[in-house]
């Protein structure tokens, strides 16, 4: 593995840094040294305190953002948590005694999760800044061999992203760190569990804005007795197709509204509490204590254990805290919540059994209920109002959550649409978009009852916390490296908790919770026949290797005409020669004069900066002008189409061919393989100092079909410039620097390659069938020939998932009998 910046065939050294920033070293000498010294350590403390106190006004500042983006869902939960809890048979326990239990069960499952989980364990597990299960997985991946990701290299362990978190190696572990990567069924259940959890937020995705919505708009309801509960439906229903009309515009265009909305609904609520605590009945804070938890349960019984249901809407919304965390940082989670939005919770809440243990009659619509008439209109206002926002927060990160599935090679190929030039992780996708509307209005225009809905809702947000608490307690043993006993006395204690709530949530399957079911087992029959699919189908193209003997035996030329341009040869072996290939050399009597097998991977790290994204190798010794080049993104990358791939490909494999000359080990002869050996091309050193002189020129259509004798190629070529005037801006010519030092071996073939991307670049690619041998069983058959093969007719296609430039695009086809 190397990595080593080239400026004209001379590799840059680091220039020593002074302790004061400057570029010479300081020799103090006698007093005047030390007093240079001295003064250079107040200067630093100066400058430590400085960037505490910028340290602090960023958190502040990310804490005030975050309220918008993440607790919109939890803040807009005491909308339609008494109602969810008092349904059902604990209708018979009406009366102040359940109220006070009702409150303190709520109290102590907000400290407890919320509070005590996330704040102060979960948000401590990220990955380069970022949170969610994916995070957690990726984690565990690189620390142990979890990972199903079928093209991993050891060079991919080099990025400086990959060896985050790592704290050396415990022998404590090593036992079941063995067991599981021995056994190939462990990791692919480690693996369905994280698609489960990414599959219920999908759910989530689906229920939230119609729990939220519906919940906020009967607040008319309750004002007046002229709307009636269909007008409540339609009004909601158009609301819905509103919100999801409009995330084509990305919700950075009206994020600025965000915090504002839920700060003021915050600070309403908790205002609105503390009135209705004093007015009502302020002897409510004693339910503070955990003993109304147990005299609710002695005089509740069954019917106490089966509201629980209810009493877990009033943590949903809390995995956003650690799914957003990339858009934000701990610490200003960490202030955020514990004093800012967990206050006010408890308030609320406190202020809502106060006024419900005084007025019983009122629980089905306990908080409008509860607001005093001279605020009604302005509170219910703000609180549709904090219903879109929060609704709006988990559709984003529905849109994420497919983006790294997809990345992960678990969902099939949609279009994926960055919304902002600026902020990571602001992303729309158009399938997901409209299938989320339209489950959601079949959601609401079936059920008509937000008691159901959250019923379902309540599942699935359980399930994502049950899962999370899973896949911590195996961080805190590979990845922190913490003893055994500590990761199970985590586990066994939330999952104690958090399985009293998931088993009164399945109690309600039959009332409503069958929807997140069904929901979440579709999505992950989707990811898992895909997942499937793709690796058999890698699998089949990484045993049908081209042998590089059988390319040796041919020659230089290939045993055909050399053509000259440049070939691009998309696959997904990031080793070794793709079986199309063969195809394509048995039966064309020509083929590009310089060829470079391609391959787009992602690794399990969030991102990879442009100075890691491209490996370049070659294949064959030298005259046969081929090579190789990874491009590597992470699972949170968005593979934008700069326009510059070419140019960049080209400066970075003239940069190979000028480090094979200075780095021996590179061109070592003794070495009987011609692949495997790559190295690190960082694409701001070849755009810094390349070891080619770059002219660049605008040009229209004339210039870019002059070539072209063709009447008919220059038709369809003037036809695609006309619908991409994007990619007509500018032409980058490439020449050759006047240096007489220069190996002559390597000016011929980088003026080969020159020459090569003058006479024009193809894309070629495999258009593949996949299909299940005739001996395999019923099972198999039916996963590939039907599911994966529907799944891969109506997806995106590679090359427009890749940006391929249509026009410059040959498809070669092949049957794959997996």
């Amino acid at each position: 593995m190397y990595q080593v910046d080239i400026d004209h065939g001379q590799e840059k050294q680091p220039r020593p840094l002074a302790a004061d920033g400057g570029e010479e070293s300081i020799h103090a000498v006698g007093q005047e040294g030390m007093a240079q010294q001295t003064h250079l350590e107040r200067r630093k403390g100066k400058l430590a305190s400085k960037f505490t106190l910028v340290n602090i006004s960023t958190n502040l500042l990310l804490a005030y953002q975050s309220l918008g983006v993440v607790y919109g869902d939890v803040s807009t939960s005491p909308l339609y948590v008494y109602r969810s809890i008092f349904v059902g048979k604990l209708q018979n326990h009406q009366n102040s005694e359940a109220i006070f239990g009702a409150f303190s069960l709520i109290f102590w499952t907000i400290t407890l999760i919320p509070l005590l989980k996330y704040v102060f364990v979960v948000l401590s597990a990220d990955d380069n800044g970022e949170g969610g299960t994916f995070a957690l997985y990726s984690l565990l991946c690189r620390h142990a061999k979890f990972s199903l990701l079928p093209n991993q290299q050891a060079a991919d362990e080099e990025l400086s992203a990959y060896k985050y978190g790592f704290s050396g190696q415990s022998t404590a572990c090593l036992p079941l760190k063995r067991f599981l990567e021995k056994h190939k069924k462990s990791r692919t259940v480690l693996l369905i569990v994280v698609l489960l959890g990414a599959c219920m937020v999908i759910g989530d995705g689906v229920l939230t804005p119609a729990m939220s919505v519906i919940s906020s708009i009967s607040g008319i309801q309750a004002a007046t007795e002229h709307l009636s509960h269909g007008g409540v439906l339609l009004l909601s229903c158009i609301i819905l197709v509103g919100l999801f009309a409009l995330q084509h515009s990305g919700t950075h265009r009206v994020g600025f509204l965000f915090a504002p909305i839920v700060t003021i609904w915050l600070i309403s609520i908790f205002v609105i509490g503390l009135y209705n605590t004093i007015f009502w009945n302020p002897k409510i804070v004693s339910a503070l204590s955990p003993y109304y938890i147990i005299k609710f349960f002695k005089e509740t019984g069954k019917d106490g254990w089966i509201s629980l249901g209810g009493v877990l809407l009033s943590i949903a919304g809390t995995e956003a805290m650690f799914a957003d965390l990339g858009h934000f940082t701990a610490s200003s989670m960490r202030i955020a919540f514990p004093f800012f939005v967990y206050p006010c919770l408890v308030v609320q809440y406190m202020g809502q059994a106060a006024f419900l243990s005084k007025n019983i009659a009122s629980i089905p619509n306990s908080f409008y209920n509860s607001i005093p008439d001279i605020v009604y209109w302005p509170v219910f206002v703000i609180a549709t109002l904090a219903a879109i926002v929060g609704s709006q927060a988990v559709i984003t990160a529905t849109f994420s959550i497919v983006k790294q599935c997809n990345a992960l090679g678990c969902f099939p190929r949609v279009k994926i649409v960055h919304t902002s030039k600026h902020i990571k992780g602001q992303i729309y996708v158009p399938e997901i978009n409209w299938i989320l509307m339209i489950l959601t209005l079949a959601v609401a225009v079936g059920f008509q009852d937000t008691t159901l809905i959250g019923n379902a809702y309540g599942l699935a947000c359980m399930t994502v916390m049950f899962i999370t608490t899973f896949l911590m307690a195996l961080v805190i043993i590979f990845v922190w490296q913490r003893s055994v006993a500590l990761a199970t006395s985590f586990l066994l204690l939330f999952w104690l908790i958090e399985g009293v709530y998931l088993s009164s949530a399945f109690i309600k399957i039959p009332q409503g919770g069958w929807v997140s079911l069904v929901l979440s087992f579709v999505f992950l029959a989707i990811m898992f026949v895909w997942h499937y699919g793709t690796r058999k189908k890698y699998n089949f193209d990484l045993h049908n290797k081209v042998p590089l003997k059988w390319l040796l035996g041919l020659g230089p030329s290939l045993g055909i005409v050399r053509v000259p341009g440049i070939g691009l040869i998309y696959s997904e072996l990031a080793t070794g020669v793709p079986s199309i290939f063969s195809h394509f050399v048995t039966n064309l009597p020509a083929f590009h004069s310089v060829l470079v097998f391609v391959c787009v991977k992602s690794v399990p790290v969030p991102f990879v900066s442009p100075e890691e994204r491209f490996l370049i190798g070659r294949i064959c010794p030298r005259p046969y002008r081929m090579y190789r080049c990874i491009v590597r993104y992470g699972y949170k990358d968005i593979q934008r189409d700069d326009g510059n791939f070419e140019d960049l490909l080209i400066q970075s494999i003239a940069e190979f061919i000028q480090m094979e000359a200075v780095e021996p080990q590179l061109s070592s002869s003794e070495s009987p393989s011609f692949d495997g050996r790559m190295a690190v091309i960082s694409t701001r050193s070849v755009q810094s100092g390349s070891t080619l002189l770059v002219s660049e020129e605008d040009f229209g259509i004339s210039n870019s079909i002059q070539s072209s004798k063709s009447l008919t190629l220059q038709s369809l070529r003037s036809a695609y410039d006309d619908e991409n005037p994007q990619m007509r801006r500018r032409r980058v010519r490439f020449r050759l620097p006047e240096n007489p030092g220069m190996d002559p071996a390597v000016r011929d073939e980088l003026s080969d390659l020159i020459q090569a991307k003058e006479a024009g670049v193809a894309y070629i690619m495999g258009h593949s069938y996949v299909k299940a041998r005739r001996s395999s069983s019923f099972l198999k058959k039916l996963v590939i020939d039907i599911g994966y093969s529907f799944l891969r007719k109506n997806c995106r296609g590679p090359a427009v998932a890749l940006n391929i430039p249509h026009i410059s695009l040959i498809e070669v086809g092949m049957i794959y009998y997996v």
